[in-house]
Order: C-alpha cells, then structure tokens, then sequence
C-alpha cells in the first residue's frame, strides 16, 4: 500500500495499468492472497518502485514457508516430509521443545510414531504410510545419539498419560523415554497436573537454535523467524515451565551438572508426581 499511495495511484489505477480486474489490487493489497513473483514485478513497475521488487519478492516468499498446511506437507504421505527436515535437525546445535499434547517426536518410539502418524493420515485424508513414515521419523530423530547437539524438552503430565496405540506400545514407549532422558545431552521435564499455573498450555513447538521456531496447530505448521515473534514464546514457554510454587529441576544425566532426582523403572510413576519442570533455558 505504501508504494502505490508514495506514487500517487489508486487501487484500481495500479489494476489498470497490470491489466487485472481491479479486485485483484484490493486482494493483494489486503492480505487476502499471497503475490506471486510476477504480480510484484507488475504491481512496482506501474508504481514506478523496480527498486523493491528484488525485496519484496524475497520477503513474499518467506511468507509463503511461514503458514503451512499439513495437507499440502503431507500430500504424498508424511515419509516424504520426515525425510525433508533431516538438514535442518542436523544442522542445529540446540534444541527446544515443548508438547501439550503428545510425546515430543524426538523421543518416539518406532511403535508411538506408527500409530500416532496413522491416525494423522486418517484425519487429515492424505495416503496413509504411517510404517514408512516413522521408520523416517526415527531415523532423523537419530541426532539425539549423535554429534554436538543439546536437547531441552518439556511435557505436560498429560502427554505421559494419553494412550496413543495399544498397551504394548505405551510399555515400549515409556521405556524409551526413560532410555533417552539418561542421556547427558537431554533434559527433560514434566509440568505436573498439581501445578498452580502462571501459563495456560500452549501450542506444541520447537525452537531451532534461536533463530526459528516451529509451531504445530492442527491444521497447519507456522514457521517463525523473525525476533519479537520468537521472544513471545520464550517468554511463554517459561511461563508453562515455572509454575508458581514449583522449583525447577531437570532431569539432564550429567552429574557434573545436575544434582535432580534419578529416575528408573521403578520410581517412575511417582517421580511424575514431583514438581519438577525443565524450563527452556540454553543447556551450557
């Protein structure tokens, strides 16, 4: 808007002169479709702004990525897409994570993914290769063995107590929870359900490093990268980690670092009754 009000043009001028019915302009200009390359050319050269175009295309792409539906990520099935993150949690040093709903993907086992990625497809009506996509899942999901990559996550109770597929699968998922929150790359924590809350449940989302975020809703991935953004869900995801009157304890393995209760097979049911609530802070 500011270009064509700088050049003195109305809506349906700068239509006119890109030959389009004059709605075109009022949609574009209010947000109700998403440019493409060629419409941005058209619309700076008839406001006589060619110095823009290489920006705002740029920029018009970068909104594109930000809101994306699952429908059109998952078309040909959600194996294609496991497999099409694999640069980006290879490349990241740091991650942080936050689930409400289910277990973060990180930690899955191959049977939890199987039965919660086949019940994805089902819902969303996208060809259903749930055993293919999370044999994917684990196999990108292999950084938290591997390389210098640090992980904090944090759960909601609930999370622990949703049964996603048979009973056998909750045993052999929970076993693998225990397993990976041993680790010394790994922090995890658990906002009890006694909590006094200071944050409602949030979205599910991961923080890449610091300069993207990932926000799962249930119709679409939202990408955020820009800064004030980013610090919004800092600052609620602290909110949901430290709820008032909790301590915060992690569960990180590494002695050197960390004195929190140990956790086994056997005190796990009620280590899950302790306040405990890894906040999103960078691991050192």
């Amino acid at each position: 808007m500011a270009i064509r009000k700088n050049a003195g043009l109305k809506a349906f001028e700068v239509a006119a002169r890109c030959a389009w019915h004059k709605s075109k302009a009022s949609r574009i200009e209010n947000g109700r479709v998403l440019p493409s390359d060629a419409d941005i050319r058209a619309w700076c050269t008839a406001c006589s702004a060619e110095q823009h175009i290489d920006n705002l295309i740029a920029e018009s792409r970068s909104a594109d990525q930000m809101y994306v539906e699952w429908k059109r990520l998952h078309h040909t099935g959600i194996r294609h897409f496991q497999q099409s993150v694999v640069p980006l949690y290879q490349r990241t040093r740091l991650f942080r994570v936050y689930c409400s709903n289910v277990i973060p993907s990180l930690l899955q086992s191959h049977g939890y993914a199987e039965a919660l990625l086949s019940t994805i497809s089902d819902f969303q009506g996208t060809p259903n290769d749930a055993t293919e996509a999370a044999a994917a899942r684990l196999d990108r999901s292999r950084v938290i063995y591997e390389g210098d990559h640090r992980f904090v996550l944090l759960v909601e109770e609930t999370v622990l107590r949703h049964r996603i597929g048979a009973p056998d699968v909750m045993a052999g998922q929970l076993g693998k929870l225990l397993e990976l929150m041993s680790l010394p790359s790994v922090a995890f924590g658990v906002v009890p359900f006694i909590a006094e809350r200071t944050m409602w449940p949030l979205e599910t989302f991961m923080v890449f490093d610091t300069d993207r975020v990932q926000v799962e809703t249930l119709s679409a991935e939202i990408n955020a990268t820009r800064p004030r953004g980013n610090r919004c869900l800092h600052q609620g995801v602290h909110g949901a980690a430290e709820p008032r009157g909790v301590r915060a304890e992690s569960t990180c393995a590494d002695p050197r670092r960390d004195r929190s209760p140990r956790v086994n097979r056997r005190n796990f049911p009620q280590f899950l009754e302790v306040p405990i609530a890894a906040s999103l802070r960078a691991v050192p």
